[in-house]
């Protein structure tokens, strides 16, 4: 995906909350609950493991700014945080972007695994 066509390299300034010099955040188009945000560094790269450690450590520093936005705004009991690295694994948006899900009491049946819950039935590995 060229930064042309890229929807994260070029995002309306007013759709950013937060901002450090490598990485802004911004609300989830399509959320998975209240309070989803992205982390988005301002380089367009695709995968996260192409990331400079100075952007990861960016990456990390807004991470904790936009969890204490989230816990004040909407009083999650929870949260996943989350890369999607290649189509295989679910990525749409060629330009690296790491997911804060807040989670809620109830929001699922059966929350064991967290995560693990991207592959069907490997959830709940306890039982």
């Amino acid at each position: 995906m060229s930064v042309d066509i890229c929807p994260f390299c070029n995002l309306p300034a007013e759709l950013i909350l937060f901002e450090n010099s490598l990485t802004f955040a911004v609300l989830d188009k399509f959320p998975a609950s209240p309070g989803h945000l992205l982390v988005i560094p301002f380089r367009h790269v695709a995968s996260y493991w192409e990331l400079h450690e100075d952007e990861v450590r960016a990456v990390n520093d807004l991470l904790k700014q936009c969890k204490l936005y989230v816990d004040e705004k909407f009083s999650p009991h929870g949260y996943n945080i989350g890369v999607n690295v290649g189509k295989p694994a679910g990525q749409t948006v060629m330009h690296v972007h790491v997911h804060l899900i807040p989670r809620y009491k109830g929001d699922v049946e059966d929350p064991v695994g967290g995560v693990r819950n991207t592959i069907p039935g490997k959830g709940n590995y306890l039982s």
